[in-house]
């Protein structure tokens, strides 16, 4: 293999962070994708006055960092040409091939200005669908937005608050749902700077004057490596510091006067799962451990499918001391989640089915976002959706369910099956009768009541009529599924909005009937990209709206389209 090249530049740094994780990456494509970006964006400044082109590669460097391949760097590098210049998707297809191209359109944002309101929406919208296909292109709008959350003081006091809420809402929740934390740290911190600036000066200047530590830390390290031996587990031992929202967290939670940041170590083990427990073992038999304050997220994963066991223990000195143990395939996973298939290619064979539980949650989203025509239901969904806080119950029949905090029986009903939810008469919780806006428990057990006499949640009447459900569980339902069923029930009682991707199928229909009446077609979508552009409208999928909305007529875009192609 060719040594890679040194040569100062300004992709210098970005080679050499993805050279550390992809030696077999090709730095020439890298400079050709930065020259594309920095010649389309030349003249463009951002609003902290730097060039436009020191976003992209920030976002590029972000994702180099973080382990990422090639084809990934590359969109991050033209991320935002499609959308600020005049770079057309076709071109870039056509430069860097189809994937790239899926990437970049991924994360290309609908213009507000023919948007209005519904804009963010279904940006997130499209966003969501495009990783349905490609994952990477989540990854791509997380460095994205912590770029532009690293740089937010040069933005107005409504724009920060505005951004950094809708990040705390929905972005941090997304990375935390992949399972990057690397990211989601910093995410976290940069929300917190700019919601809660006293909070978060109050926490920076702590962490900055506090007493050294490193002296305990020795100490604990030393004894804990001294148990391990004795126990015969093979494990490192280090510190786990906190971020600066994970201390303001546990300080507001816990109603302290000075932040609270609890000390904590992490433990590797170089081994199979059951050492884990032994280690657990061998620490509770070394010091005494805080009732009530263990979790074993190994035997039950987080929604993310983070595992690690959690313990606190009184340490040295008796001071209290948090103890993290997990594998080091855990620990990979535990830093990086999703990307960690990309940043250690080597194991990925071993993580596919892991991956794919990951991203159960992407395809339940996928599954109901068709439903949802409204763009605000839509981002309300999938907020619900990927709440951190999830508990599981259990059906009469032993089933286990995951479902957000606070659902209700009725959610758990149309979680099951439409058919389940439409015919949900009552139910019990831990054998009792309770109204069905009760909020469940984690490890209740929960009977559906559809009929009398049935022998389970799924022995349905299905010749009898659905009796339907009631408006008023609206007002407490929690999961997308539950809303969208019950909302689809009442339909009928006002007519449907239409949502910009249907908008985008009748523009794209109304434009090939009139083609098809003048006897003509199209062979790609070339041509109505640059009359789009010709036209002042900023993407393909505007013009197609424009059309559906009747603000342009249809056999009017054909004869612009025909005299155009003809001409040429």
């Amino acid at each position: 293999m060719l040594p890679w090249p040194t040569t100062a530049g300004p992709v210098a740094d970005l080679i050499r962070a993805h050279r550390s994780a992809h030696p077999g990456g090709d730095p020439n494509l890298l400079r050709r994708a930065y020259a594309i970006a920095e010649e389309m964006h030349r003249g463009q400044m951002r609003k902290s006055g730097d060039p436009y082109i020191t976003h992209p590669l920030a976002v590029a460097q972000i994702l180099a960092e973080l382990g990422m391949d090639t084809t990934t760097l590359v969109a991050a590098l033209l991320h935002d040409t499609v959308e600020d210049t005049s770079y057309t998707l076709p071109a870039l297809e056509g430069e860097f091939g189809p994937e790239v191209s899926l990437l970049v359109d991924g994360v290309t944002k609908f213009d507000k200005v023919f948007y209005g309101d519904a804009a963010e929406a279904e940006t997130i919208r499209k966003m969501i669908l495009a990783a349905g296909r490609d994952v990477r292109v989540l990854v791509i709008k997380l460095a994205d937005r912590l770029h532009n959350m690293r740089t937010l003081d040069a933005r107005s006091h409504a724009s920060r608050t505005r951004i950094a809420r809708a990040t705390r809402d929905v972005l941090v929740p997304l990375c935390d749902r992949l399972g990057i934390q690397a990211l989601k740290r910093e995410l976290e911190d940069c929300v917190l700077r700019a919601l809660s600036p006293s909070g978060y000066a109050l926490v920076a200047d702590y962490v900055k004057w506090r007493p050294d530590r490193r002296p305990f830390f020795d100490r604990v390290i030393g004894q804990v490596s001294a148990e391990l031996t004795r126990a015969r587990v093979d494990a490192t031992v280090s510190p786990r510091p906190r971020h600066l929202y994970s201390i303001w967290k546990d300080t507001v939670a816990g109603n302290y006067t000075e932040p609270h940041d609890l000390p904590r170590v992490v433990i590797v083990v170089n081994g199979p799962d059951t050492d884990c427990y032994a280690a657990l073992g061998a620490m509770h038999g070394r010091w005494r451990p805080v009732p009530g304050r263990f979790k074993d997220f190994i035997a039950s994963p987080k929604n993310n499918l983070y595992r690690s066991l959690h313990t606190t223990v009184l340490g040295p000195e008796d001071e209290l001391l948090e103890v993290l143990i997990r594998t080091a395939p855990m620990h990979r996973d535990a830093e990086y989640g999703i990307v960690a298939n990309f940043r250690f290619p080597q194991h990925a064979p071993r993580s596919v089915s892991a991956q794919e539980e990951q991203l159960a949650w992407l395809h339940r989203v996928l599954d109901w976002e068709s439903e949802a025509t409204d763009p605000a239901q839509f981002l309300a969904s999938l907020r619900c959706d990927l709440a951190e806080s999830q508990i599981i119950v259990f059906t009469s029949t032993g089933r286990p369910v995951l479902l957000p905090a606070g659902a209700t029986p009725v959610d758990l009903a149309y979680t099951l099956d439409q058919n389940i939810g439409d015919r949900c008469i009552a139910a019990r919780l831990n054998g009792r009768l309770v109204a069905l806006s009760s909020e469940l428990d984690d490890g209740d057990v929960v009977e559906i009541i559809t009929r009398q006499g049935q022998r389970d949640e799924f022995d349905v009447d299905d010749e009898a009529p659905a009796p339907g459900p009631s408006r008023e569980w609206l007002q407490f339902v929690k999961t997308p599924q539950a809303r969208l069923h019950i909302t689809d029930w009442f339909a009928d009682e006002e007519p449907p909005a239409a949502t910009i991707a249907d908008k985008v199928r009748l523009g794209r229909l109304a434009i090939g009937l009139a083609l098809r009446q003048r006897g003509r077609g199209l062979g790609s979508d070339l041509p109505l990209v640059r009359l789009a552009t010709a036209l002042g409208y900023p993407d393909l999928e505007t013009l197609l709206v424009a059309v559906a909305d009747h603000k342009l007529s249809a056999p009017a875009v054909v004869e612009r389209l025909i005299a155009s192609v003809d001409h040429a």
